[in-house]
C-alpha cells in the first residue's frame, strides 16, 4: 500500500502554491524567543493590550480561589449560536495580542457565535501546570455556565500550536471528569503533542527554548498533561487537525491524529501544501483556504450539537 502526503492534500490546494512560496521565500525563517533575554524583548515590544472594541472580560475562579480572566467577544448582529473556548498560542511563555481579539472577533460575527480566550499565566515565571490549570478553570466554568451566560450549550475548543496542546489537555483533564462530551468539537491548528524528545517527531524541537520555558523543572515531560501523545486518548470529542507540509511539528500531528483515531475518536486531518508553523495567521490564499475550512468544519459541529440538544429537549431552546 502506498501512503504519503498526496493523499492527504486536496488537489485544489495547488493552485495557491506558487504565491505561497513567494510570500516564504521574501518572509524568511523566524523562530520563537530562544532565551530568557529574547523572551523579555519581545514581550516588551507587544505588551498586552487593553480590550478591543467589542471584547469584554470576564474574571473567572478557580478552586483555589485564583482569578482566571477571559476575553470574550459576541457577534453584534446575530444571537450566538455556539460557543468556542479559544486559547492562544505562544509557545507557553507569550501573551495576548490585539491580533488575537481582532481574528476573535472577526470569528465571533461571522459564525455568530461567542468566542472565550483565556489569558492563562505565561512560562517561566509560572511554568506547568499553571496554564494547563487556567485552561481547565475556564473550560470549567464555560460547561457550568455557558446556557446562562451565551443562551446554548453548544461548545468547542480549539488553540493553535500551544494553544492546540492545551485545548487537548484540557480535554483530557475533563474526560477524567467525565466531561469532554460537553465539548461538540476540538478545533488543533499545528500543536506540540510531545515535549519530551523521547519520540523522533519530539527530538526534532528538544533544544527549543520554550520546552525548558514550560516544562523544564519536570524529570519526566512524557506526562499526559505536558506531552498528550502519551496519553490515553479515548472519550474525546471529533478533533479537527490543520498543519502545514513544511510545519517541523509535521510528523508531531501526523503521529497525533493516528492515535486519536486508533483510539476511537472521529478525526480530520488537513495538510496544507508550503506552509510553514503558524501558517493560519498569514496574509495568504493557503490560509484563507485553511480557516474557511475550519470555519465550515466549526459550524458543522455547533449546528449539530444544537439540533441535538434541542431534539433531546422536545424542540425547546437551549437556554
Amino acid at each position: 500500500m502506498d501512503v504519503g502526503l498526496d493523499g492527504l492534500v486536496p488537489e485544489e490546494l495547488e493552485r495557491h502554491v506558487p504565491e505561497s512560496r513567494a510570500f516564504y521565500a521574501a518572509r524568511g525563517e523566524r523562530r520563537g524567543p530562544a532565551s530568557l533575554e529574547e523572551l523579555r524583548a519581545v514581550r516588551a515590544q507587544h505588551a498586552a493590550p487593553p480590550p478591543a472594541g467589542g471584547v469584554t472580560v470576564e474574571q473567572v475562579v478557580d478552586s483555589a480561589r485564583r482569578e482566571v480572566r477571559l476575553r470574550i467577544s459576541l457577534p453584534a448582529r446575530t444571537e450566538v449560536r455556539g460557543v468556542h473556548l479559544d486559547i492562544p498560542g505562544g509557545g507557553f511563555y507569550l501573551g495576548p495580542t490585539a491580533g488575537g481579539d481582532a481574528r476573535n472577533a472577526a470569528l465571533a460575527e461571522s459564525l455568530g457565535i461567542a468566542v472565550v480566550s483565556v489569558d492563562h499565566r505565561l512560562a517561566p515565571e509560572d511554568p506547568w501546570p499553571a496554564a494547563p490549570d487556567d485552561c481547565e478553570t475556564a473550560a470549567l466554568w464555560l460547561v457550568d455556565q455557558a446556557g446562562a451566560r451565551f443562551g446554548t450549550t453548544a461548545l468547542a475548543i480549539g488553540g493553535s500550536s500551544a494553544g492546540a496542546t492545551l485545548a487537548l489537555t484540557t480535554l483530557l483533564r475533563l474526560r477524567d471528569r467525565g466531561l469532554a462530551g460537553s465539548f461538540a468539537g476540538a478545533v488543533l491548528e499545528f500543536g506540540t503533542y510531545d515535549l519530551s524528545g523521547r519520540t523522533p517527531a519530539g527530538r526534532l524541537i528538544a533544544d527549543e527554548y520554550f520546552l525548558e520555558a514550560y516544562a523544564g523543572h519536570l524529570a519526566d515531560r512524557t506526562v499526559p498533561d505536558v506531552s498528550p501523545v502519551f496519553g490515553d486518548l479515548r472519550g474525546l470529542p471529533p478533533a479537527l487537525l490543520v498543519v502545514g507540509t513544511r510545519d517541523v511539528l509535521l510528523e508531531d500531528n501526523l503521529v497525533m491524529a493516528a492515535r486519536l483515531s486508533a483510539a476511537g475518536g472521529a478525526v480530520d486531518l488537513r495538510v496544507y501544501p508550503e506552509s510553514p508553523h503558524g501558517f493560519t495567521g498569514h496574509p495568504t490564499a493557503m490560509a484563507r483556504a485553511a480557516l474557511a475550512g475550519r470555519d465550515r468544519w466549526l459550524t458543522e459541529r455547533l449546528t449539530a450539537r444544537t439540533a441535538a440538544v434541542r431534539r433531546s429537549a422536545g424542540g425547546r431552546p437551549s437556554r
